[in-house]
């Protein structure tokens, strides 16, 4: 196996410190006093910093270090934490993902700008501009020197340090750097040697530091290894003669009591732990390893086929053995592919908090069920698609502060982001509270389109589905945002490519509610194998609510109708085998499977239910991509393939059939 490039490792930790930092940001505007959120950013960009220095990322660093320093202000009290500061650092962080990923690139003009922001942020808007140059901008963001000062530095590290990747002697050199530096080791705590461990730290030491920085400079020394360590800073008076760590006795430790200690220890042991129960495991391996569990599913089908048909008691014994062990192979390898929809969500903050600039107008965002978790694929191709729709609720559905005071609303607006899992699905909802749909400007505007004829008569959501048509759009100016017609019908392609369908909902002056339904996956699903004349089909499981007989008297009677009874409620149903056009004869004793999507339900009459069928989901071909009745195919155990049903297509079809049959009476 090969090694890992360090610079890709590199790459991929410094995207998450970025991620954290913007979180951090902007859990920061909320509350611009909140001092573990500003020291927690400054965390991040101090070690961003240094990681992209010791990686040769010289350009990142040294554009960060203005970061740094403007945040060191600011954790200092020198200046105050401001939302044009934030959003100062939050373009910045923008600029260190491009020094990132291009680290040759001509940044210097892009550089030289924001830091000028920046500049302007921390020190006011009033006060002149830095040179343009990345290097000389650095000089309005450092304090003053002030006069030279003693500290007497005391401390002693865990035991276990080193193995966590602390070097003393980097403690060591940073605090030389600091100014003229004595230094100690005490000895007192290093055991026998038959029982000393050189992986272990015993030793403790006394520093004597004559710097002209502040405490706080010597506190960063330690910023990553403070929360595990022993450590006592104290300044020595200038008037009283300094003693020198020679003079002085050897020190004891003093700021962990013995009580305290084993506290400490268990901590150490504790974040070890954790830190041992995570593995990073790049996403493509991943999808090998599924595709090797999807082959491993057709052969144990394939087996389970074999050992049905022979009289040997053994095989199907083993056979029974290796279907369960490779269900459990398939639910724990899904298990690993899921993802909280935290990860998703809480990219649409940093958007919120941007077009809430750009637009002028205040907006919330309120995000629930974050820990429902979907298939890593699914997310990754819900991004663009929840852009989208996000943006056009701000845009289109939002009012200016000023209209929703006049409507007696809040003048600030919300935008929920809500999942919930159903079933077998996902529903991933994006509401607000804005001024609804205009349903006549719809009307207009499609009819103008020529997607429907003047005075045509359609349904409420038939109505509200023709703005995911391409090129519709009801704005009546272009903006940075919306207004060409292009999104809507690209976020309904996405999600019925991912088997999913949306459903919109609005009302007027009340804001709209866009919900998206996505499968929990797109690998592996538990479906219903059936037959159609002489062909297999599969039906996702999830879907399925219940299957019952069609009798030939009920067949007969039905006849031109399609409905069934069930429970005081009438069903409509499809004939299968008339919608594939088999050309063959119905069974004496057909079934009727009765599947949903949301509150719809429908019917699917087929010949014969064969049973529960581990489905191994492959894509359709380019020639059948636009079939719309079906989703996938799947290899049966004999190697025949059998083609899966678009639960949604064939909901809205029957639905359709229902509406038709209503209206002629």
């Amino acid at each position: 196996m090969s090694n890992p490039d360090p610079i890709s490792v590199f790459r991929t930790e410094a995207a998450e410190l970025l991620e954290l930092i913007e979180s951090g940001l902007l859990d920061l505007t909320r509350s611009l006093d909140d001092r573990d959120q500003i020291d927690a950013v400054f965390r991040g960009l101090h070690t961003l910093k240094g990681s992209g220095a010791m990686f040769g990322f010289e350009a990142l660093a040294a554009f960060t270090h203005h970061c740094e320093t403007a945040f060191d202000r600011v954790r200092k009290g020198d200046v105050p934490a401001t939302h044009e500061l934030v959003s100062a650092v939050l373009s910045a962080q923008d600029h260190m993902r491009a020094l990132l990923e291009t680290p040759n690139g001509d940044h210097d003009a892009m550089s030289a700008s924001l830091l000028d922001n920046l500049h302007r942020a921390v020190n006011g808007a009033g006060s002149p501009a830095p040179a343009a140059s990345v290097a000389a901008a650095a000089a309005p963001l450092t304090e003053a020197p002030g006069g030279m000062r003693e500290w007497r530095i005391r401390f002693s590290l865990p035991v276990n340090a080193m193995a966590n990747g602390t070097n003393p002697l980097g403690l060591l050199d940073e605090m030389r750097d600091l100014g003229e530096c004595r230094i100690v080791a005490d000895a007192a705590k290093v055991p026998e040697l038959a029982a000393l461990d050189p992986r272990d730290i015993h030793l403790s030491w006394d520093v004597a530091l004559k710097t002209d920085k502040p405490r706080s400079d010597i506190e960063d020394v330690f910023i990553f290894v403070m929360d595990d360590m022993e450590l006592e800073i104290s300044e020595i008076a200038v008037e009283r003669p300094a003693a020198t760590p020679e003079a002085a006795p050897l020190p004891k430790a003093v700021v962990v009591t013995e009580r305290e200690a084993p506290a400490v220890q268990a901590a150490n042991d504790s974040r070890q732990a954790k830190s041992a129960e995570n593995v990073r495991v790049p996403a493509e391996r991943l999808d090998e390893m599924m595709d090797r569990v999807g082959e491993l599913v057709i052969a144990q089908s394939r087996l389970t086929q074999l050992a049905g048909a022979a009289a040997d008691l053994g095989l199907r014994s083993v056979s029974e053995e290796i279907e369960r062990l490779s269900g459990e192979l398939r639910d724990t390898m899904m298990v690993l592919r899921m993802m909280p929809v935290a990860s998703l969500f809480s990219r649409f903050r940093r958007l919120v908090h941007d077009l809430s600039r750009e637009t002028g107008k205040e907006i919330e965002l309120i995000t629930e069920g974050e820990s429902t978790e979907v298939d890593k694929t699914v997310i990754d191709r819900l991004a663009d698609p929840l852009v989208h729709l996000v943006r056009n609720s701000i845009d289109h559905g939002l009012e200016k502060p000023e209209e929703r005071i006049a409507a007696g609303k809040d003048p600030k607006g919300k935008v929920l982001l809500s999942a919930h899992q159903t079933g077998g699905e996902v529903i991933i909802t994006i509401k607000d509270d804005g001024r609804g749909i205009n349903r006549e400007r719809v009307r207009a505007k499609a009819e103008a389109s020529g997607l429907i004829q003047p005075g045509q008569a359609l349904s409420d959501p038939e109505l509200l589905q023709l703005i995911f048509q391409p090129g519709f759009s009801t704005a009546q100016q272009v903006t940075n945002l919306s207004g060409r017609g292009v999104g809507m019908d690209v976020v309904k392609k996405t999600v019925e490519a991912l088997r999913g369908a949306i459903d919109i909902a609005s009302k007027p002056g009340d804001g709209s509610e866009v919900s998206l339904r996505i499968p929990l996956t797109l690998a592996i699903i538990d479906g219903l194998l059936v037959r159609v004349g002489e062909g297999c089909y599969v039906i996702p499981l999830s879907a399925v609510e219940e299957c019952l007989e069609l009798s030939l008297e009920d067949d007969l009677r039905s006849r031109g109708r399609s409905f069934i009874s069930l429970r005081d409620s009438l069903v409509p149903f499809l004939r299968l085998r008339e919608l594939f056009r088999t050309g063959t004869q119905p069974d004496p004793h057909q079934k009727v499977v009765v599947i949903s999507t949301g509150s719809e339900r429908v019917g699917l009459v087929v010949d014969q239910i064969i049973g529960d069928h581990q489905t191994v989901i492959k894509s359709m071909s380019k020639l059948h991509h636009d079939v719309a009745t079906f989703s996938g195919a799947t290899i049966l155990g004999d190697g025949s393939v059998a083609l899966i049903l678009d639960v949604t297509h064939l909901v809205a079809a029957g639905q359709h059939q229902e509406a038709q049959m209503r209206a002629a009476g």
